[in-house]
């Protein structure tokens, strides 16, 4: 694959799945594709990505490098599409997979569950080779994870509960685009944002927040409160950030409307801002 220069690559941010945990055929599980010329970045593999990788017209033979915010289901479901639809449909060498302590043992147990497919694809007719089919996985910290032509990836960490959870930075060619991950408001990720032209954010409605009735008797509002952001909530630090456009990913609409959850962020963020929705670019 030629890689565009730094002069010429144009960067775009692709929301591949802008759903959570409650199946809907219209947001597909979480995944935003951040593409500098001929290079994508992904991050997280939510249900269905190698499929919205196809709908975008992206490559589906693996992206440059996939980062996991944290290891909730609904953003690791697709890690197997990942690893072996790409390695399926040709991909060149390991996949780079950079994400939270506990990750290579995801990885490890994927493919130890999948042992009777790799068996058959390089045994059998398809020829297929499992060095290809290699995950080259890097446990996070705080800090740098990428720099290369251009583009430098930056992980901070976010308040998600008990799990080690991760926002990232991409400072590339002309843009910088920051993705939140699943986080309540968060002071790091202010920080990390400095400079944002495109801040990617995940959200629920506040004022639809509601006890449910769940199993285990759990307390729906103060889980929502305690690990997610409010889209009042977020309005607030937009405003601090000021980035030149605000998305809204990860939606948690609880029967809220597009209008009423962009009439809460926009009490707090006088800045642009959209609704995401699957394959839509920005």
């Amino acid at each position: 694959m030629c890689l565009a220069g730094p002069a010429t690559a144009q960067t775009k941010v692709v929301l591949l799945g802008t759903g959570f945990p409650r199946p809907d055929p219209n947001a597909w599980g979480p995944a935003t594709a951040v593409v500098v010329g001929d290079r994508v970045f992904l991050v997280d593999a939510g249900v269905g990505v190698e499929r919205r990788m196809a709908a975008a017209h992206l490559p589906i033979n693996g992206p440059t490098a996939l980062f996991i915010t944290h290891l909730h289901s609904d953003h690791t479901l697709g890690l197997a599409d990942v690893i072996l639809t790409s390695w399926v449909m040709q991909r060149r060498g390991a996949l780079h997979v950079y994400g939270p302590p506990g990750l290579q043992a995801m990885v490890d147990h994927l493919m130890a569950a999948y042992a009777v497919d790799l068996k058959a694809r390089t045994e059998g007719l398809e020829h297929e080779t499992l060095d290809n089919s290699r995950v080259a996985v890097q446990e996070i910290a705080p800090g740098v994870l990428y720099d290369s032509a251009g583009v430098k990836v930056t992980a901070f960490r976010v308040d998600h509960g008990t799990l080690e959870a991760y926002g990232y930075r991409f400072d590339t060619p002309g843009r910088v685009v920051v993705i939140s991950g699943d986080t309540r408001p968060s002071e790091a990720l202010v920080k990390a944002s400095a400079g944002a032209d495109v801040l990617v954010h995940e959200v629920y409605s506040g004022s639809h927040l509601k006890v449910e009735d769940r199993p285990g008797g759990a307390d729906w509002p103060t889980y929502m409160k305690s690990l997610h952001t409010s889209d009042v909530e977020l309005g607030q630090l937009a405003e601090r950030i000021h980035p030149q456009l605000l998305v809204l990913t990860h939606v948690i609409r609880m029967g809220a409307t597009d209008d009423e959850m962009l009439a809460a962020v926009r009490q707090g963020f006088k800045g642009a801002v959209v609704m995401g929705r699957d394959l839509g670019e920005y």
